[in-house]
């Protein structure tokens, strides 16, 4: 073996990911976030059939509510209070309904 070749051997190719751990990378991009967006198309001939719009945003909660992003607060799947506001606001809406069907009623009794 020549200089040369053991000086080859020895080179290494310096990467932006090398000694870098999965957490490491999935620390960073959660830091900094990460953005794919993509647009799907299903055509037949010139007709439309299907179009599918993919926005998805990768980022840690504290990141997400720098950029004014907290959706998943008020989501009544995601939140207890939201879930009892939904119930509470279902149980009202029923309520609303009842209370106009007996005032219908009454008034259709005053007419006749």
């Amino acid at each position: 073996m020549t200089l040369s070749s053991a000086t080859q051997s020895n080179r290494t190719i310096a990467t932006s990911t090398q000694g870098s751990t999965l957490a490491d990378v999935l620390e960073r991009v959660l830091d900094k976030g990460i953005v794919i967006a993509g647009d799907i198309s299903v055509s037949v001939g010139s007709t439309e059939l299907l179009s599918i719009r993919i926005r998805l945003l990768i980022s840690s909660v504290d990141k997400a509510k720098e950029m004014g992003i907290n959706w998943w607060e008020s989501d009544p799947f995601l939140s207890t209070q939201s879930r009892q506001l939904t119930e509470v606001n279902q149980k009202l809406l029923e309520r609303v309904e009842s209370l106009e069907t007996e005032l219908r009623s009454l008034r259709a009794a005053q007419e006749a």
